[in-house]
């Protein structure tokens, strides 16, 4: 059983990210208002929607504005966060505390529920697959060890009365999603063959945006009896990374391929170059991509009859065709989130030999 879905007004943090005008587009196409929460500049056409898209410019850090800024709306999509680039201290500040003033604003202006994006990353290197919701919790690095903090916050929250979803996605890909895959679609482009941690045998699960957004949709429209609960979205139809990610490289047809590396050797190197700040490869990357990494969507098939559209291949490929369109706007351009394409460092002079 679903509630009524008429017009509502949706808040959402982040909403000058990556996912977040890929839900902003979703929302309005449904019919409904939105209050986009964000301390980067919104510089996108739906700008100029402004009888349905008011766009605040604020940091989630900051309790007092975001409280005054949720007045009157229905639903709450989290969707900000400090990504794992960004130093400790960001991370923490931003996805703990700026969590935490989120869920509280929420609760003193009685929202009627809430959406938190959180992340797989939660479950560490994993020693077993497919995971599942109630599996240990073990987060790697500041960025893991924030988004388990951040859910705990949640749980609390949740003891006080309020719905909130919590939904942990796969990496997921899409119109505007740069950052690290920016560096794998620019390989290809550039007609090199992609050197991978490992030999490409292990299951990577990814997830297409557009997914993304019908889940986060589901935790909205569905009774709260089944949302107020905490559920793993990824795609249902994935091979090995050497196959899925080589489906990009056949599409560009220059005939270059994913080439395998033994992992343990790379690894160490990649943790010396990190450490020198030398490459934008941070340890949860380099050190799951060699392994298996999928979990489980049978919790959000049931309870959220969430039917995921997109496989591997195809999230992929839309992405690399959305990224040919549009790479020249950010050729001058780096930085550390999703949106903007992540400085190669010294990748950029490794690519030469490929």
């Amino acid at each position: 059983m679903e509630h009524k879905t008429e017009p509502l007004t949706y808040f959402i943090t982040g909403g000058s990210g990556f996912l977040g005008i890929n839900l902003i587009r979703f929302l309005l196409d449904k019919g409904h208002k939105i209050k986009s929460f964000d301390l980067v500049d919104f510089d996108y056409p739906e700008k100029e929607q402004t009888k349905n898209v008011e766009i605040i410019k604020g940091d989630i850090r900051n309790f007092e504005l975001l409280k005054e800024s949720m007045k009157n709306v229905d639903i709450v999509i989290h969707c900000a966060a400090a990504l794992p680039l960004y130093t400790e201290k960001e991370i923490y500040s931003t996805d703990i505390n700026g969590t935490e003033n989120v869920i509280k604003a929420a609760h003193e202006n009685n929202v009627n529920r809430m959406i938190h994006i959180s992340s797989t990353a939660v479950y560490g290197i994993p020693d077993h697959h497919p995971l599942f919701e109630n599996d240990k919790l073990d987060g790697v690095g500041a960025y893991g060890i924030s988004k388990i903090k951040a859910e705990k916050v949640c749980t609390d929250y949740r003891e006080k009365g309020m719905c909130i979803s919590i939904i942990r996605p796969k990496s997921f890909v899409g119109p505007e999603r740069l950052g690290v895959f920016a560096i794998y679609y620019d390989w290809i482009r550039r007609g090199k063959n992609i050197p991978i941690v490992g030999w490409g045998k292990n299951r990577y699960q990814l997830l297409d945006v557009r997914d993304l957004c019908d889940a986060i949709y589901l935790c909205a429209t569905k009774d709260k009896e089944i949302v107020n609960d905490t559920f793993n979205i990824g795609a249902k139809e994935y091979t090995t990374m050497k196959e899925d990610f080589g489906a990009v490289t056949d599409y560009a047809g220059f005939g270059k391929k994913i080439i395998g590396t033994p992992a343990k050797p790379l690894i160490l190197v990649l943790r010396i170059l990190e450490w020198l700040h030398l490459s934008p490869l941070y340890k949860w990357v380099y050190e799951t991509a060699p392994e298996d990494s999928f979990v489980s969507i049978e919790k959000a098939e049931k309870q959220l009859s969430y039917a995921p559209k997109y496989s591997n291949k195809q999230a992929l490929i839309d992405n690399y065709k959305w990224y040919l369109e549009n790479y020249k706007e950010y050729e001058n351009k780096t930085g550390v989130s999703h949106r903007v394409p992540w400085k190669q460092g010294i990748l950029s002079i490794v690519r030469w030999f490929f």
